[in-house]
């Protein structure tokens, strides 16, 4: 017989309880992050040792100049402008002089910009530009050798080519979050679970196997995690996993929106910051309506829900992913093909490179650039997303509302095929 899992609030007191020791975390951290904000501009100026994430041209009255965007050693991330003949320091680590009087304690937790003026920049190669420097070396392709650099090193893409995976609907492939972790993680495990079992049956039959490979699995991604410098979406992913395994282990029940909210509350204290990070919110939208659909379509065969969540997350996500990008085409809707493809290429792709044959699958991603689309821009009324929020939360509790959310997706596509605009030169 099956046991039954436990839910993590038992009573409306363990909740509470719950929600109070996050909001101490969160004063605790809040205090912590505005005296690191007092220390910064404490004087006019301050020196800062940051990386470039971010390095493009821009051009304004007449003027073409480059902007910098940057993540501080202290976990700040800001804007910056500099000359146009500065050469590409991506992934580098400077040493700048940035001027701090306009810099609010709110502007600091989210994104700012400041004038500043580099002072040194780090002729060391970090490990993120040797990796880099490897993947352009296995491609002669310059724009699949970014593809790759996103894929596996979180490089920023070119403005080109996040309009044509936006258009597409695959941007969220691109973007390194919890479907790649997700990937990842069953990939690992793939490759321990019978080598583990092996040395176990000779050497440890006493070892618990399951803790076991999740430790070694924890550990390798978190040290990816640490390499990639912690970008909200997968952070979140990383995170979910650690405490679904938790909760797992003792008997608690993951699938819940519980599991979700224990996740964002802690998070959210921890590094308050992320709650102004829309990367962070996106994926938390994305594992929100997963766990929608397998509350209220639990029973259902596993092979059809294989087959149905793509399809459901697709849909969805559509109009909050439309509210902030604008960008579709009628490639869009095959990006539920496309993801589930992209579970068998990604790790593929990892073996390749690793095997020295990284250019072996160049031919589909060229294939896939080459595809011919009229870009579609839609702008949604903001009241028709705060409705489409609310009948989401809704849906959590009455499964009726998820037909209401059906309803609201039939009418966006009909709104996007009949009266939309087609640019006639938007295609490519």
């Amino acid at each position: 017989m099956k046991a039954q899992k436990v839910s993590f609030f038992k009573q409306k007191k363990d909740f509470f309880r719950f929600l109070g020791i996050c909001l101490f975390i969160l004063c605790y951290s809040l205090l912590i992050e505005f005296q690191n904000y007092k220390q910064l501009t404490n004087f006019d100026t301050a020196i800062v040792k940051a990386t470039i994430l971010k390095q493009y041209i821009k051009k304004k009255n007449g003027k073409i100049y480059q902007v910098l965007k940057l993540k501080s050693n202290k976990g700040f991330v800001f804007f910056t402008s500099a000359k146009k003949t500065l050469p590409n320091i991506i992934d580098k680590e400077v040493t700048l002089e940035i001027y701090t009087t306009r810099i609010n304690f709110l502007n600091y937790l989210k994104y700012f910009y400041a004038h500043s003026h580099i002072i040194d920049i780090s002729q060391t190669k970090t490990l993120k530009e040797r990796l880099n420097l490897a993947i352009d070396n296995a491609h002669h392709d310059k724009n699949i050798a970014s593809i790759y650099k996103a894929l596996y090193t979180a490089t920023p893409l070119t403005k080109e080519l996040q309009t044509t995976f936006s258009a597409l609907g695959v941007s969220h492939l691109l973007a390194i979050s919890g479907f790649h972790l997700g990937v990842l993680s069953a990939f690992l495990l793939f490759l321990l679970k019978y080598p583990y079992q092996f040395f176990q049956d000779r050497y440890f039959p006493y070892r618990n196997q399951k803790r076991d490979i999740f430790m070694i699995i924890f550990l390798i991604l978190f040290s990816y995690l640490l390499f990639l410098d912690l970008p909200p979406s997968l952070l979140r992913a990383f995170f979910m996993f650690f405490i679904g395994f938790i909760l797992y282990d003792r008997g608690i029940k993951i699938v819940s929106m519980q599991t979700l909210y224990i996740t964002i509350m802690l998070l959210l204290s921890f590094i308050p910051r992320l709650f102004f990070t829309l990367g962070f919110w996106l994926s938390v939208s994305g594992v929100f309506y997963i766990f929608l659909y397998l509350i209220h379509f639990k029973n259902q065969n596993k092979i059809w829900q294989f087959i149905s969540i793509p399809i459901w997350v697709y849909f969805m996500m559509l109009p909050l992913s439309l509210s902030i990008f604008h960008n579709f085409s009628i490639y869009h809707p095959l990006s539920i093909v496309w993801s589930m493809l992209f579970a068998l290429f990604y790790p593929l792709s990892i073996i390749l490179h690793l095997v020295g044959l990284g250019d072996l699958l160049d031919f589909l991603l060229t294939d896939f650039l080459l595809l011919k689309y009229r870009l579609i821009l839609v702008s949604l009324n903001s009241n028709f997303i705060y409705i489409y929020i609310l009948l989401s939360f809704l849906a959590v509790f009455k499964k009726r509302f998820i037909w209401l959310l059906i309803f609201f997706n039939i009418f966006l596509f009909l709104f996007i095929y009949s009266t939309v605009d087609y640019p006639s030169n938007s295609g490519l």
